[in-house]
This record gives structure tokens, C-alpha cells and sequence, in this order.
């Protein structure tokens, strides 16, 4: 404690009568444990309030061995999803009176590493990473100095830790087998990062469904390498210059798909009368595209929520807790931007 707060603490100890114990047990909330009467407590903390007094975080963060923040690493802000998701943690942290630190990797696993490393320096209680997917060992040593840790949204294969994700797999499938119910059989995808395991699981869920209607994959249908906007217009433009154009087109994530629907524009085409469109991925403003965007929605605020609830299940625990796998479903949102052939 700082000597302007045991000055404060004393000058409401004398007005009030009270010990500074009793006072400072009161301000740091643990009234209750030492048996402190609601009435004091009342009388304690309206004291406190009249002289703007409030307890010193970093005295009693090191006194606790606290530093009261969370470290949140994101692949891009500008990204809906992710903004949404990181919205998410920093409400949920803030009732239990913590702070966030967000770090923009910028879906550069360098600046991912070196976020990771900054954020360690700063002595973060915990962390909430939605990883790039390309390596896992600099996430690994999150793990290895014992700081609680919940991946989001991608898996990490050898990581031993909490995960939040969503059924990538069947959110395809779904996906997929709601466009062959319409007719279309020439259906192309345009994938975001190869190697990570969203991809894959998408993927996989796009290639099942093709097999389970008996419709043969061609592999210069499926292109792609990023989850950005730019992949999705070069894959659309692709895809539009082939002599035989696909029927309808399925996008990976919500930038992709605006950026095929740019090219799509520009090739004089209209959504859905000349191409199908459809994105895994929904956000507020996919219904008021023109035309409104069918799209696979993910449960993005609860993935943040329980996230959150699993950290400080962890930070809050006197013992390792056991790793635990969530997988929320997805729901397919129908729209405008896909019909029948």
C-alpha cells in the first residue's frame, strides 16, 4: 500500500471510528470472509465514496501476486468476427473487475509470437489467443510458465489446453447440402488459410458432402489461401474466367465472400440469378447486403463468454484444472443470395 491510500484509510479511520484492518478488508471486497456486518460495510464504503477513494490496483495486485488483466491475441480487428469475439471477452473480464490487453497479430505468426512475449512481460493473469494456426510452439510456453490459457476458434494439434471452437465440419456440410437440394452441382469453395484446422474441417465438410450426393469433387473448384478479402475477389475472378462457371460458390469466411461478391459485380453478374453465393460466417450487416447474404452463423458472443468462464475457472483454482474441449454448433441463415436451379 502507497502512502497517499494508508494516509486515505486513516483519515477514515478516524472519522469513522473503524480499524484500518476493518476498512481495508471492506475496500478489497472481503467483508464477508472476516465476518464484517452489512451495516459497517455500508457505512465503510459510503465513507469511501464521498472522498473518491478507491484501492490501490498495482499495491494490491503485487501484494496478491495479481496483475488484474487478461492478454487477448486476435488475428485482425477489422475482422467482424474476431471484433466481436474480443467485445465479448472484455465485457464478460470486466464484471469480474479485470482488464484487457489486446494484441492485433495481424495474421503474421511473427507478430503473433511477439505479442505472446510482450503480453508474458506484463505479467497477464491469463490468456484468451485466437491463433493463426501456423505452429503452436511459442503458445506452447504460455502453458509452460503455468499461466491459464483458452484457445478460440482454432485448434492446435499437441496443445494441451482449453478450447472454444465451432463445428466447422458440420457447418459445411450443412452448408453444402442445402445448395445441392437447390440443383446445383457444380459448386465451387473458396478456402481461407490452408493449413489451419478451421480450413480443414471446412473443408472436409464441403468435400463430404459432395461425396455423399454422388456429385465427383474437381479439385480446380476448390482454391484459395487466406480468410481476407483479397482472396476472395481473385478466387471469384478465377473462377468466373473458366469456360464452365460454377453454378454457385461457397466462401469460407465473411471476407471472402465479400470480396467475391465485388469481382461478381464486376463481371456485369447478378446475385443469385447468374451465381449462387453463400458464407460461413454471419454478421448484422450480411442482411442488409443486396441481396441479403445466406450464410452458416457461428455463436461468436458465447464462444467470447465461455472463454472467459474457463480462464478464470482456471486463474480463480489452487490446483490444475483439466483441459476442456467446447464445440458449438452452427446455424444455417437463409437469405437471399442463394436459389434454386
Amino acid at each position: 500500500m502507497d502512502n497517499s491510500n494508508r494516509a486515505t484509510l486513516k483519515q477514515i479511520s478516524d472519522d469513522l471510528g473503524f480499524s484500518m484492518s476493518t476498512i481495508s478488508r471492506v475496500l478489497n471486497g472481503k467483508a464477508s470472509k472476516y465476518r464484517i456486518s452489512k451495516k459497517t460495510e455500508t457505512i465503510i464504503l459510503d465513507a469511501a465514496r464521498e472522498i473518491n477513494f478507491t484501492p490501490n490496483q498495482l499495491a494490491r495486485g503485487l501484494r496478491l501476486q495479481k496483475t488484474q488483466t487478461i492478454g487477448l491475441v486476435i488475428p485482425d480487428i477489422s475482422n467482424p468476427f474476431f471484433s466481436s469475439i474480443a467485445r465479448s471477452v472484455e465485457i464478460e473480464a470486466r464484471k469480474k473487475d479485470y482488464s484487457i490487453v489486446l494484441c492485433d497479430s495481424q495474421d503474421n505468426t511473427f507478430i503473433e509470437k511477439d505479442s505472446i512475449n510482450v503480453l508474458m512481460s506484463r505479467k497477464v493473469d491469463g490468456f484468451v489467443i485466437c491463433p493463426i494456426g501456423e505452429g503452436s510452439k511459442h503458445i506452447a510456453q504460455v502453458i509452460e510458465n503455468n499461466i491459464p490459457l483458452v484457445i478460440i476458434d482454432r485448434q492446435l494439434p499437441g496443445l494441451n489446453c482449453s478450447s472454444v471452437i465451432t463445428d466447422n465440419y458440420n457447418g459445411a456440410l450443412e452448408a453444402v447440402d442445402f445448395l445441392i437440394e437447390l440443383g446445383h452441382k457444380k459448386i465451387a469453395c473458396i478456402q481461407g488459410l490452408i493449413n489451419s484446422t478451421v480450413n480443414k474441417d471446412r473443408v472436409k465438410g464441403y468435400k463430404d458432402a459432395l461425396k455423399k450426393h454422388n456429385i465427383r469433387f474437381d479439385s480446380s473448384s476448390l482454391l484459395g489461401d487466406s480468410f481476407g478479402k483479397q482472396n476472395g475477389y481473385l478466387g471469384a475472378k478465377l473462377l468466373l474466367s473458366k469456360a464452365s462457371k460454377p453454378t454457385a460458390i461457397f466462401c469460407l469466411s465473411n471476407l471472402i465472400a465479400m470480396g467475391a461478391m465485388e469481382a461478381i459485380m464486376q463481371e456485369g453478374l447478378q446475385i443469385p440469378e447468374d451465381i449462387s453465393l453463400l458464407s460461413f460466417d454471419d454478421h448484422p450487416y450480411s442482411e442488409f447486403l443486396s441481396p441479403p447474404m445466406t450464410t452458416i452463423a457461428q455463436q461468436n458472443t458465447n464462444m467470447g463468454k465461455i472463454a472467459v468462464k474457463i480462464l478464470f475457472d482456471q486463474i480463480n483454482s489452487s490446483e490444475p484444472v483439466k483441459p476442456l474441449e467446447v464445440k458449438l454448433p452452427t446455424k444455417l441463415i437463409i437469405r437471399r443470395s442463394v436459389t434454386r436451379i
